[in-house]
């Protein structure tokens, strides 16, 4: 299962780009009347790409280092919304955040597959998840990528419904 759920995160850039490319321009920054039923964060299109990127970088790629590094850490919950506010996504450009979300992937991926089965066992606590070990942070990886395609469909869903009441 590992290696498959490997080969997913590997895939995902592509995934998510090709999700994020189909949305009509004018719809990246939309914001539906409700969030009602939304699968992941209440982020616009372009807000779920920007949260993906950090979430790798500030979040993935800092608890695999200390579950890898460290004995038993407790690994932080990252505040989206506030990283929303910090960093603006909604003046980000897509190319760079693609292109800084590609680059930061393939680096995870790289520092996972090699992982003995030792390293995989290796744990700590995640932050509103509970105990944790670099095994089931993978997953939770992969989990929450397909959180953010449920995401973008989910946000297509709402705007086709709101376009198709105004014409």
């Amino acid at each position: 299962m590992i290696a498959m759920t490997l080969s997913a995160l590997a895939e995902f850039p592509s995934r998510l780009e090709g999700f994020y490319h189909a949305f009509p321009r004018e719809l990246t920054r939309w914001v539906p009347d409700s969030w009602e039923g939304c699968p992941s964060e209440n982020l616009t299109a372009l807000e779920q790409i920007c949260h993906v990127r950090d979430i790798e970088l500030d979040g993935y790629h800092v608890r695999f280092s200390r579950l890898l590094n460290e004995t038993g850490p407790v690994l932080a919950s990252l505040d989206t919304y506030a990283l929303v506010k910090e960093r603006d996504y909604a003046a980000a450009e897509p190319p760079a955040v693609f292109a800084a979300f590609r680059a930061a992937r393939r680096a995870t991926v790289e520092m996972l597959r090699p992982l003995s089965d030792e390293q995989l066992a290796r744990a700590g606590t995640f932050e509103g998840y509970g105990p944790v070990t670099v095994r089931g942070l993978i997953h939770y990886l992969c989990s929450h990528d397909q959180q953010h395609l449920a995401g973008l469909q989910w946000l297509m869903g709402k705007a086709e419904s709101a376009r198709s009441r105004t014409t």
